[in-house]
């Protein structure tokens, strides 16, 4: 994988079948889109087409691939049509051209039936507006997307207590929404997701009308649930901490096109653009960059001392390397691929002190 190229696959997804498989993906908004995508127009940026035609491109030429398992996020400014893709993937609107699959079932020519079947058994939807039923208990909320599949009612409240337990909201069963707080309703959200023990749950800037502390306490509890039960998740979120705190890897997207493509480290250390850059030039490299971008070739130097992984933060080695008073070496596996020392470490820590000052 390249963080230059605009699609990438996952390396685990080259052996399995992808979890989310996304080919060629558009959509125009507009009555005469299909007219547009069989004519030059389709090649006009999104500002010339507008001022041409009235129509609007919200995606344009998008290809990924998500592997089973991987926390994958979509990132970009307001409008920049990310909330436009997550809706494209099941199907919450049409798209214009363009395949999406789930495990290989291809979601874009599915019958209304099947495509009901699949979004109530197979997919899951965390948005940012809880949408919970304000006349409902959490415990039946919980329950709600198993009792709309047809499901009796011990089976659907037992799988709810065991959701409502894994969010921590064990004693809040028989609570109504509105005495639960902000960050707790988002838990409610949760543990409805979970429920139908769905292939893929997909979130849509779940957590940004929330307050900066709540929303922290969210994002480690997507974290733990993601560590507990392994589920695939593509997560949209315009705010690039929350994209490197969660994600495998980041889809950065701008007027309705992929930009880059990488895991969170190579999009630091590596921008594909000024955009990207931009984005990027505030984080703290330390906390984000690996080994891999700071170590040297070993040229033959086998020195004694600790071991690191090439794929472990810089910051979460530092104090190992900084109190060994030599060259470390570097790992991938078993294999040695470089030595890292004091000035390799610290050479990092200055810049960002620079970038800051």
């Amino acid at each position: 994988m390249t963080t230059t190229s605009p699609v990438a696959t996952d390396p685990s997804s080259t052996t399995a079948t992808p979890a989310v498989h996304v080919d060629g993906l558009w959509k125009i908004f507009g009555p005469k889109a299909d007219k547009i995508m069989a004519s030059q127009d389709a090649q006009l940026s999104r500002k010339d087409l507008q001022e041409k035609t009235g129509h609007v491109v919200g995606i344009r030429d998008v290809s990924f691939d998500v592997a089973p398992g991987e926390v994958f996020v979509v990132m970009g400014l307001s409008g920049s049509g990310k909330s436009t893709l997550v809706r494209l993937l099941t199907r919450l609107i049409e798209p214009t051209a363009g395949t999406v699959q789930l495990y290989g079932d291809d979601i874009t020519a599915m019958s209304d039936k099947e495509l009901l079947d699949t979004r109530r058994r197979k997919v899951s939807m965390v948005f940012q507006h809880f949408g919970l039923l304000p006349h409902r208990k959490v415990i039946d909320n919980v329950a709600f997307g198993l009792e709309v599949r047809g499901e009796g009612r011990g089976d659907r409240r037992g799988r709810a207590q065991e959701m409502v337990d894994l969010v921590g909201l064990s004693g809040y069963e028989n609570n109504f929404p509105d005495q639960l707080s902000g960050g707790m309703q988002q838990r409610v959200g949760l543990a409805r997701a979970l429920a139908g023990n769905p292939d893929v749950m997909m979130f849509d800037e779940p957590f940004s009308a929330l307050d900066p502390l709540i929303r922290r306490d969210m994002q480690n509890e997507v974290i733990r649930l993601h560590e507990e039960v392994g589920k695939t998740m593509v997560f949209i979120t315009h705010d690039l901490a929350e994209a490197l705190k969660l994600g495998d890897r980041i889809l950065i997207m701008r007027d309705g096109e992929i930009v880059q493509i990488g895991t969170p480290d190579e999009v630091v250390a590596q921008p594909a653009d000024d955009y990207v850059r931009d984005f990027v030039s505030d984080v703290p490299r330390s906390h984000v960059l690996t080994l891999k971008w700071v170590m040297r070739d070993p040229e033959g130097q086998t020195p004694e001392g600790p071991i690191l992984q090439s794929n472990q933060i810089v910051r979460d080695a530092a104090r190992v390397v900084l109190d060994h008073h030599g060259p470390c070496r570097v790992a991938d596996g078993e294999r040695i691929v470089g030595v890292v020392d004091d000035e390799d470490i610290l050479r990092i820590v200055v810049a960002e002190e620079e970038a800051t000052s």
